[in-house]
């Protein structure tokens, strides 16, 4: 077996996780999670849905099978079964959900290439995990990528068996630097409506504005140290560039020898 890399920076998406979310993976912190809806809900039409596939989900009352809950979009209140639902820890990591619900969750607006999540694995094998991986932007179940993550004896966790980890959240960390082996990096955790963890859509690259070449045979003084004229809203030569060589020129008293 390997051995878990060190890392020298963090992802953003775990940027928000603290000591007591890093304890072993398989004992998630249950007093750390939200609620997450995994259905319409009345399910007879969208104007009519009260609670929407992908919401998180206030839980105002535990009755049993069926809770009372408000969304947090809309803050609508509605009863649903307890069965609509999965918990959701550190943002990414799901207990209750099956493959299809995860693939319809990744799915969803706002989820990109990268978007990913971690979910129980429905196996013979305890304390075995799934990471279910959107590797395009198809808008079809081809564009997931499903991960078996095993756990051996020592509590460890890994995908390749030459790569292990002490815990889920060190594996996440690693494949958000390096893919290794995966489809693509993990990126951002899965989008749940009203958790205020919309992506960051990147914009087109900043143009790099490059004043001219200056060539210094054909400076002289009036050009760096005249007035500014009307209409000219740049010079070749900054204000710092400017203020060095006045400070340079006033130190060796050579301000009359400028001129070329």
């Amino acid at each position: 077996m390997g051995c878990c890399p060190s890392i020298g920076r963090r992802h953003s998406a775990l940027a928000s996780l603290d000591q007591d979310e890093r304890a072993p993976s398989h004992a998630v912190d249950s007093g750390r999670y939200v609620v997450v809806a995994l259905f319409d809900y009345p399910s007879g039409g969208p104007a009519e849905c009260s609670v929407r596939v992908g919401e998180r989900l206030n839980v105002l009352s535990d009755e049993g099978e069926w809770w009372r809950v408000s969304s947090s979009v809309t803050g609508q209140e509605s009863y649903i079964p307890s069965s609509y639902t999965a918990k959701l820890y550190n943002r990414w990591q799901f207990v209750g959900l099956s493959r299809e619900k995860a693939e319809e969750l990744l799915l969803l607006p706002h989820n990109q290439p990268g978007s990913f999540l971690i979910r129980e694995s429905h196996s013979e094998y305890a304390g075995a995990h799934t990471l279910s991986v959107r590797k395009s932007s198809r808008p079809d179940h081809h564009s997931i990528k499903h991960y078996r993550i095993h756990r051996i004896e020592n509590g460890w966790h890994y995908i390749s068996p030459r790569l292990t980890f002490p815990s889920l959240t060190h594996l996440v960390e690693h494949y958000t630097e390096v893919s290794d082996g995966l489809c693509c990096l993990l990126r951002e955790p899965c989008f749940v409506r009203g958790s205020n963890n919309v992506p960051v859509v990147s914009g087109p690259p900043p143009v790099a504005v490059r004043k001219p070449t200056l060539n210094w045979r054909d400076v002289n003084s009036s050009m760096i140290f005249g007035p500014q004229k009307d209409g000219v809203d740049t010079s070749l030569v900054s204000e710092g560039l400017k203020e060095c060589m006045t400070s340079y020129l006033y130190m060796t008293e050579d301000c009359g020898d400028w001129d070329t």
